[in-house]
């Protein structure tokens, strides 16, 4: 389950810390890579399901991001560009 699933009675009182940001960033790229295989097998209702879960993700963090203040990027990332992802692609899906 998406950590962006929370229980309306704890909304608000998550602490949002680099580790939280970490995992819904790795979870996106669990996702996009199902949703990449989903779609070479032709199963557009998976494909659905997991995009729908994607896009709360991605609306999750771009609303963190707009109530951060703003950060130097290389802040984030002293080597600049994008962090190199430290997830395998472990999951596979079953056809």
């Amino acid at each position: 389950m998406s950590v962006v699933f929370v229980p309306k009675r704890l909304r608000g009182t998550a602490t949002i810390n680099q580790e939280t940001i970490q995992r819904l960033l790795e979870e996106n790229d669990q996702l996009i890579r199902c949703i990449a295989e989903y779609q070479q097998k032709g199963r557009a209702v998976e494909c659905v399901q997991y995009q729908q879960i994607l896009h709360r993700n991605i609306v999750y963090l771009a609303t963190i991001a707009d109530a951060s203040p703003d950060i130097p990027m290389e802040a984030v990332n002293p080597n600049g560009g994008a962090a190199p992802s430290s997830t395998p692609a472990n999951k596979v899906m079953d056809s």
